[in-house]
């Protein structure tokens, strides 16, 4: 396919830093209508693989396309206004005494903590179309530190989808929610991988019960290198999530959701 036709593609990538490698001949594909999860035990390189496709990191060797541009050939300042990104550590800069309207539309300049800009009526409103959306637009007043954790990960996801992004990018986004604040975060998520104009998107998590409806492919990753990777019901095998977790491991899918258990 045409690399214009793809939203990440890398090719033999590999990132080290100093004598840790942290992904080691990764190749993999994002086309526009997939909606990607990578799995795998701390340390596979998750996060780093993430970093790449948000422009965040460049690869030691290899080459990484994102929305059409290569990096090290391209502004990434500028690449990454398209890219709708969410994670634990874009949580811990966000001001607690920030607005969290202002959360979400200062995306569009691409700051954490509203300084001088200035944004119209129509910025605001979608900020707040889409805090209600996901379910918080009443909390659109409230300081960002007065949110429960739940709260403040659908907020961050208000706050990337702010730009209309080419591509989303979520780095474990139910991590550290109680069961309910997940399952509503979970269905939130399958919704928006439900919805035929969402871009694509690529989630990833420790935890196959994490994995929302309506995601269409697996990429799984131990100690830098990729185990399997491809269509979800063909990659979340017994066999598959065994080599994956060093475990001997059973997974079973029942309505559209997985879980998985030591054999």
């Amino acid at each position: 396919m045409d690399l214009e036709d793809t939203v990440v593609r890398m090719s033999g990538v590999t990132v080290r830093r100093g004598t840790t490698t942290l992904l080691r001949d990764v190749d993999w594909t994002v086309e526009l209508d997939e909606r990607w999860v990578v799995l795998g035990p701390n340390g596979a390189g998750k996060t780093t693989l993430l970093r790449l496709a948000a422009a965040e990191l460049h690869p030691t060797a290899g080459t990484v396309h994102v929305l059409g541009e290569r990096l090290g050939a391209v502004d990434v300042f500028e690449l990454r206004t398209r890219i709708g990104l969410t994670s634990a550590a874009l949580g811990l800069r966000v001001p607690n005494d920030e607005v969290v309207r202002d959360v979400v539309v200062s995306a569009g300049w691409g700051v954490l903590g509203r300084w001088r800009e200035r944004y119209d009526a129509m910025d605001t409103g979608r900020a707040d179309d889409l805090l209600a959306g996901l379910g918080v637009g009443a909390l659109a007043g409230r300081e960002y530190g007065t949110l429960s954790e739940g709260e403040r990960k659908r907020a961050l996801i208000a706050r990337a989808l702010m730009t209309d992004p080419e591509l989303l990018l979520f780095d474990e986004p139910a991590a550290g929610l109680d069961l309910g604040a997940r399952e509503d975060l979970v269905g939130r998520l399958a919704a928006l991988a439900a919805d035929p104009d969402a871009p694509a998107s690529v989630l990833v998590t420790h935890h196959v019960e994490e994995i929302p409806q309506g995601y269409s492919h697996a990429l799984l990753l131990r100690e830098g290198a990729v185990v399997a990777a491809g269509l979800m019901d063909d990659v979340l095998t017994d066999d598959n999530l065994s080599a994956t977790f060093g475990l001997p491991l059973s997974v079973q899918k029942r309505r559209g959701r997985y879980t998985a258990w030591l054999r």
